[in-house]
């Protein structure tokens, strides 16, 4: 595929579009972890919170990607149901950042995805009490083996303390790198009528 210049770019009218292609970009150009992104949320009081996780879907409904609803990130959610992603590739100097309300996934997408994983990354999820103390790493052992044991035959059930969210984006911007840190900036606004409106910012 065919690097995009800064005239395809700057021209793009649909985002989702515009987001593909470079997502397949990076997905090529990375690494690892084209996928990897920064999510920040906020609790109830607005004190905010920044950490990784993986994008695990997208399309013009927004972007998705699953947890905990018992750690940090899913309580700040439940208090707070909006958020923020960046999506930074540094092999071609770009980024992508989100805004947008979010939504909890339906079980059913929440089912198929769990299933997907592998099967360890399955027990570990009903082992891990994320974000709350752990006392030793023996502990977590203990846990994951006790899991395993009770998963020992048949399918894994999804925890029902884990699902995924869909951030459904107000507002995206592309950035590109340019000499002199003149970069490139254009963000993509969501109208009242659900149409994308198209504004070149200064760098």
């Amino acid at each position: 595929m065919k690097a995009l210049t800064t005239g395809d770019f700057t021209e793009a009218s649909a985002p989702f579009d515009l987001f593909a292609e470079w997502f397949a970009q990076a997905k090529a150009s990375e690494p690892e972890d084209a996928n990897a992104m920064a999510l920040a949320t906020a609790d109830a009081d607005g004190a905010p919170n920044v950490r990784m996780v993986l994008l695990k879907g997208f399309d013009e409904n927004g972007f998705v990607f699953y947890t905990n609803t018992e750690s940090n990130k899913g309580r700040e959610l439940a208090a707070n149901m909006q958020a923020a992603i960046c999506l930074h590739w540094k092999s071609l100097r770009r980024q992508v950042r989100v805004r947008g309300a979010v939504e909890q996934v339906s079980d059913a997408e929440a089912d198929a995805y769990f299933a997907s994983r592998p099967r360890d990354s399955r027990i570990g999820a009903w082992a891990s009490r994320q974000s709350r103390p752990l006392e030793s790493r023996f502990a977590l052992e203990k846990a994951v083996a006790a899991n395993a044991a009770r998963y020992a035959i048949g399918e894994i059930p999804r925890p029902p303390h884990w699902t995924g969210f869909r951030i459904v984006p107000v507002t995206i911007e592309f950035w590109m790198d340019r000499p002199f840190r003149l970069h490139d900036r254009v963000v993509f606004s969501r109208e009242e009528d659900g149409r994308w409106s198209k504004t070149r910012l200064y760098p």
